[in-house]
């Protein structure tokens, strides 16, 4: 068990308690898993609470990094979490590909039509992502198709803040604790402006060479486009 819990509060222990009764009473479960620092401390819980019977998966497509993707499957490895990677398709969606303001609900549409499918496939009871209290009050409408498909939010059920989740993270000892907000590829394009693969790629070429040289957050301050990392951050 993750048990050093130096450092945080007397609340944070409180929630973090409950959390991890929420996730034991659940039995079994598939984590929408980016490798961010919020779907990472629930992958972290779940695996803690139900060991095999929990699986963390991946939504892989050219909006996602592969500097993100190769975090997340380290991330894993080091939990120790079962980690599947599945291919997604929101570039196919026009409601996605022609940026609207809602593209981020057609993004978690298109993840949770197939987190949804292999919960049931691989007899997995529930599915639960990273979405966090703070995440509430922000404009994301990926949240409102998570809730349309059934997914499960125990961050924001238990009203874990951003800090909350960091300062537990770190009490766990977990190593990327700290790590910044690293929304989707997508989220560089202002709204109205189409959506490619090729642009994806270019953007993300460019943001290698902009890390190469040493400024490692060139993506961590955004326009009010953004939307939280694909997976549940």
């Amino acid at each position: 068990m993750f048990n050093q819990l130096d450092f945080i509060s007397e609340k944070q222990i409180i929630k973090l308690n409950h959390l991890r009764e929420f996730i034991s009473n659940l039995k079994s479960a598939c984590i929408a898993y980016s490798g961010g620092v919020d779907s990472a401390l629930i992958a972290t819980i779940a695996y803690e609470q139900l060991g095999k019977n929990a699986i963390a998966i991946t939504g892989v497509s050219p909006a996602l990094a592969n500097q993100l993707l190769n975090e997340a499957r380290a991330q894993a490895k080091w939990i120790g979490i079962k980690h599947l990677e599945i291919n997604t398709f929101e570039l196919e969606e026009k409601s996605y590909r022609t940026n609207p303001k809602d593209r981020c609900f057609a993004c978690k549409k298109e993840l949770h039509k197939h987190t949804t499918f292999l919960s049931k496939k691989l007899n997995y009871k529930n599915v639960i992502d990273g979405v966090n209290f703070d995440d509430l009050g922000d404009f994301r409408p990926g949240i409102k198709a998570a809730q349309e498909a059934g997914v499960i939010s125990p961050l924001a059920i238990f009203e874990f803040s951003k800090k909350d989740i960091r300062d537990i993270s770190k009490s766990l000892g977990l190593p990327w604790w700290d790590k910044p907000a690293q929304p989707c590829l997508s989220s560089r394009f202002p709204y109205g402006v189409e959506i490619t693969d090729s642009r994806l790629k270019m953007i993300e070429k460019a943001e290698e060479y902009i890390r190469r040289i040493g400024i490692q957050r060139c993506a961590s301050k955004m326009p009010r486009n953004i939307c939280k990392d694909r997976n549940s951050l």
